[in-house]
């Protein structure tokens, strides 16, 4: 009897240590995924404080794993920001100001339960660098006072080539020797870049090309020893430490009475009465608060986000992978005409996948989604398996061209848009900014040649853009150069510019990468281009003169065309292109600017196949051929 007792005495004893070594393993799982954060509406004045220093105290001892707000709406303040010098792809590098310094953080959520939070001045709201799984959810970003700013065309004289525009108290300025300076709280920008919306469409206005950008500048007269001055390496003249060499102030603004002026000695046409002159400052020093950064950085999610304004992108991410944006919306707040001030999103040197599904991106001033790599050139070949590069674009500066073992191409454009020799990294050394020395795994390629581009081909990803709305913008809709995969179904776009550019863009601003395996299916394309200028609805287009091959594999299936001009599609240096089961219609929403043009051009092209489209456009000729098959018929 007592031994049976004890065997069941045993029995329960081992029972009840394995509860208790489940329960123990289990309570140190949870702890070790960290703490949920929960903010409140107390710290609404100036969240900043507060929600940094959590964010800086988080260690081993304090993680965290989710942070939640209240739902409310949150000022945020630079003051006592985390400030930091960061290098930023296509923008201004600058000291910025974040109160999310997010930073070699894992699988962290940040849940703004339905927020609304509102910056001031020069930040950048989510600075995301080195982390894994990070996911932003249900939250709104606005700045109370915006980077650009606006004035309504209410008279011109063509005599004496003035204009004349009201600016509301919105939009404080000053002029100062005859040049008008918006002031904000912690920042200012000058006229600079500037381009025209029409209000009754809330959309940029047509044929704004023949009016803006509103000339503000041309060439000096007075020059004195300026050809004396050499330098003895590549010298960028876009920089901004250079780019005022030679020129000078062109337009004069006069103020007639408060909130109304006048602007003088405008080159172009005279802006029509009615449309709003959008204007961010000069270009090099325009872009300087992104509402998101995210860099090295392994899985990023963004849903039910709404950026309604920023001073540069709505998202720029770099040498990240794994990015998904999920009803990621882009659009203006407060009766504005504009949203970002630059692309709504953007992604260099990404890999993995890039998603970008149900969003909407309306009004930015610039393209909707950027997808590349960078080039950069070869100025030393310093031994065997060692060279020098250099970043050719003053907004690439800092980047990180490569990590250990990624693949490098060796691209020389006058022979072939495809790298001539890969290669695998072993180590960079940064020096400076503009310059870095890479060390290869295996020898140099035999005939590499000072001048010659590298590009890093592991920093590509396979892009999905689905169920999207492009619209009212500035540029483009897509522009993308991945050699990997794409696919773009399901979307909208109506653009001043192109709808989709698929680019090899190696002579300004050094973004890499040409196109293949392409999908383009079950779109609506409704009057984009509508800007003025003379390019096609879809366009593969290199800035090199030449007919070498560039584009492969391409299909844009079952899509609607409903254009008020002529040009669709421009094809240039393509082997392999599908054009199938899409319908082209003329919509008559706008007088057509080019009606000479046909519906489709081609160039130094091969392997092009038409089938089972309807046209009903007013193109008095459907195809123009040149350095291409003659036997491509349009059906």
């Amino acid at each position: 009897m007592n031994s049976r007792l004890n065997s069941k005495f045993f029995k329960l004893s081992n029972i009840l240590i394995c509860i208790f070594v489940f329960v123990a393993v289990s309570c140190f799982s949870i702890s070790n995924k960290g703490k949920t954060v929960i903010f409140d509406s107390s710290i609404s004045e100036d969240a900043t404080p507060k929600v940094l220093q959590r964010f800086l105290k988080v260690d081993k001892d304090n993680p965290i794993s989710e942070v939640k707000f209240e739902k409310g709406i949150y000022h945020f303040y630079p003051d006592k920001g985390l400030e930091k010098f960061v290098y930023i792809s296509n923008h201004c590098d600058l000291m910025v100001s974040t109160p999310f310094p997010i930073n070699n953080f894992r699988n962290l959520t940040i849940d703004g339960q339905g927020s609304t939070f509102i910056f001031h001045g020069v930040m950048i709201p989510f600075l995301v660098e080195e982390s894994e799984n990070i996911s932003i959810k249900n939250l709104t970003i606005d700045w109370e006072e915006p980077f650009h700013s606006e004035g309504l065309i209410v008279a011109h004289d063509d005599e004496n080539k003035t204009f004349d525009m009201k600016i509301s108290d919105e939009y404080p300025y000053e002029i100062r020797n005859g040049q008008i300076h918006f002031i904000k709280p912690y920042y200012e920008h000058s006229l600079g870049q500037s381009i025209l919306y029409d209000p009754n469409r809330e959309a940029i206005a047509f044929n704004t090309e023949a009016y803006t950008g509103i000339t503000v500048k041309k060439r000096t007269t007075t020059r004195n020893g300026l050809k004396s001055i050499k330098y003895k390496y590549i010298n960028d003249e876009r920089a901004p430490e250079y780019k005022d060499i030679g020129l000078e102030d062109r337009v004069r603004v006069e103020q007639l009475k408060p909130g109304l002026v006048r602007i003088h000695n405008h080159k172009k046409k005279l802006p029509p009465v009615g449309m709003i002159l959008t204007m961010k400052g000069e270009q090099g020093v325009n872009r300087v608060s992104p509402a998101f950064r995210v860099t090295h950085t392994n899985g990023f999610k963004g849903t039910n986000v709404n950026v309604h304004h920023a001073g540069g992108m709505g998202i720029i991410a770099e040498n990240s992978a794994d990015l998904i944006l999920d009803n990621f919306n882009i659009t203006p707040s407060n009766g504005r005409m504009v949203s970002t001030t630059a692309d709504a999103t953007h992604f260099v040197g990404c890999r993995g996948k890039v998603v970008l599904k149900n969003c909407t991106f309306n009004n930015q001033l610039d393209d909707a989604t950027n997808v590349h790599g960078t080039y950069q050139k070869i100025v030393d070949i310093l031994d065997h398996n060692k060279i020098g590069v250099r970043m050719m674009h003053h907004q690439q500066k800092g980047f990180v061209v490569a990590q250990p073992n990624d693949t490098i191409g060796f691209v020389r454009l006058d022979n072939s848009f495809f790298p001539y020799e890969k290669n695998t990294v072993k180590k960079i050394e940064y020096l400076n900014s503009r310059y870095q020395i890479i060390t290869f795994n295996k020898d140099l390629p035999k005939d590499v040649e000072s001048g010659d581009l590298i590009e890093n081909l592991s920093g590509y990803p396979d892009l999905l853009v689905q169920n999207c709305k492009i619209s009212n913008n500035r540029a483009r809709g897509l522009l993308i150069s991945n050699p990997v995969n794409t696919v773009i179904e399901n979307n909208f776009f109506n653009t001043e510019m192109e709808a989709i550019l698929i680019p090899v863009e190696s002579g300004h601003w050094f973004e890499s990468g040409n196109a293949a395996n392409v999908v383009i299916r079950n779109n609506v394309f409704q009057d984009s281009q509508h800007g003025g200028y003379n390019r096609g609805v879809i366009r593969f287009v290199t800035d090199d003169d030449n007919e070498n091959i560039a584009f492969r594999s391409i299909e844009i299936v079952n899509n609607t065309f409903n254009q008020f001009d002529n040009l669709i599609l421009e094809i240039a240096n393509t082997d392999g292109l599908k054009f199938i089961n899409n319908t082209i219609t003329n919509s008559g929403t706008f007088p057509q600017l080019y009606p000479e043009n046909p519906a489709v051009r081609i160039k130094s092209s091969k392997n092009i196949v038409f089938e089972n489209n309807t046209y009903s456009g007013k193109a008095s000729k459907i195809l123009e051929t040149s350095n291409t098959d003659n036997r491509v018929v349009f059906k």
